[in-house]
């Protein structure tokens, strides 16, 4: 957009509009979102498990927003007086802390075994593999270490661990870090993202919810790759098949399965290309707004009234507004609340007064396929309580 500095010019001469330097858009953007936070409250980092929900429900705004500007949505949610229980209890994160430290243990020899025999047995058994060093100030300085190191395993060939690499990528104009368990650079320059996760895989096969989730989060990390092997050239091939490693059957010794991620990939990149960018959002918004979770509950309230939500039932099992957004939908009598399939049976029917209303034939058009299954249904359904009600006792 562009800007216009002074009064409008007495000359013949008109001065030229000036469009603001993305430098300084970003900077005013930075600042914007600064202001959402709140004062001095620092920035929640998101994470591939915060990217692969936000892809999920593309249409939330206020997801977009919140997590665009770094708001912690757990102390939000508390301070709304709808606490969520969302995330990992503290013993689950301990049992995978000890998981992965086996895992990766004597420089990661055993997870690049299970590299090499699930991924690339026709390569050279990864005898002697580096592992660099990736520290380095800050997110920023870690992810042009991690950019480097990646590079230098490109051209020494051979075997390399990256343990917890840090990436970025672009998020609805918000740029977000990530680190995956580890990356590793196979022989021939590919890169495969490698999953380790606490839950079991029993004969060979674990929970298909869980495996769905591990696979839309290394996604995620697959698209950040992408990125990083682009700036390159050649650019090095980043490998679609990822590694999952889990505990094998009820003991703590690694196994692992190959997981496609091609068809996660393709819908993780469409969902964030259509997210709603988040300059577009806080501009929209009204002037003092800020969600910092020390503000009165009624100003919270109101500054997340002010962001239109997309509530779905699966918002509980990835969100910590959730319980909020819920009651919300509820008491608006919202049919959100019943799932994503059935709202959108309902066509523009958007609440249950409505649904009642074209059931009972008091409103909606005849012609409308939604609203004709309704009355139909309604007919049903009166029909069955009739016969119940005159047939004979037996």
């Amino acid at each position: 957009m562009s800007e216009f500095h002074g009064s409008a010019s007495r000359s013949s001469h008109p001065r030229p509009n000036r469009t603001p330097s993305p430098e300084t858009r970003g900077t005013g953007l930075r600042h914007r979102l600064a202001e959402l936070r709140g004062p001095d409250v620092p920035a929640k980092a998101l994470d591939a498990r915060a990217l692969a929900a936000l892809a999920a429900n593309p249409g939330c705004r206020r997801r977009a927003i919140l997590d665009g500007a770094g708001v912690d949505k757990a102390a939000l949610a508390s301070a709304l007086g709808a606490p969520s229980g969302f995330g990992q209890s503290q013993f689950a994160l301990t049992r995978g802390n000890a998981f992965e430290a086996k895992v990766k243990a004597d420089g990661g020899a055993e997870l690049l075994r299970l590299v090499h025999s699930r991924l690339d047995p026709g390569a050279e058994p990864p005898a002697g593999a580096a592992v660099p060093d990736l520290s380095a100030p800050g997110p920023e300085g870690r992810t042009a270490r991690t950019a480097l190191a990646l590079r230098e395993a490109v051209r020494a060939g051979g075997w390399t661990l990256l343990d917890h690499p840090m990436l970025a990528l672009d998020v609805a104009g918000s740029l977000a870090f990530l680190e995956p368990d580890a990356v590793v650079v196979h022989p021939d320059g590919g890169w495969t993202v490698v999953e380790i996760k606490s839950f079991p895989m029993l004969d060979g096969s674990a929970d298909p919810a869980k495996v769905g989730a591990a696979a839309r989060q290394a996604a995620v990390y697959v698209l950040a790759l992408e990125e990083v092997a682009a700036r390159l050239d050649p650019a090095p091939a980043v490998r679609h098949r990822v590694l999952l490693v889990c505990p094998k059957d009820f003991s703590n010794l690694p196994t692992a399965s190959a997981v496609d991620v091609r068809k996660q990939r393709a819908v993780t990149a469409r969902q964030l290309a259509r997210l709603t960018r988040v300059e577009e959002i806080a501009a929209a918004l009204p002037e003092g707004t800020c969600f910092a979770p020390d503000r009165p509950a009624e100003e919270l309230t109101a500054a997340v009234e002010a962001v239109p939500a997309s509530y779905a039932p699966d918002c509980l099992a990835a969100c910590e507004l959730a319980f909020h957004c819920r009651e919300r939908s509820r008491q608006a009598g919202a049919v959100t609340p019943l799932g994503r399939p059935l709202r959108a049976e309902l066509g523009g029917l958007a609440t249950v007064e409505d649904v009642l209303a074209a059931a009972r034939g008091e409103s909606g058009d005849p012609d409308d396929p939604a609203v004709a299954a309704l009355r139909r249904a309604a007919a049903l359904r009166a029909q069955a309580l009739h016969t119940r009600e005159v047939a004979p006792c037996p």
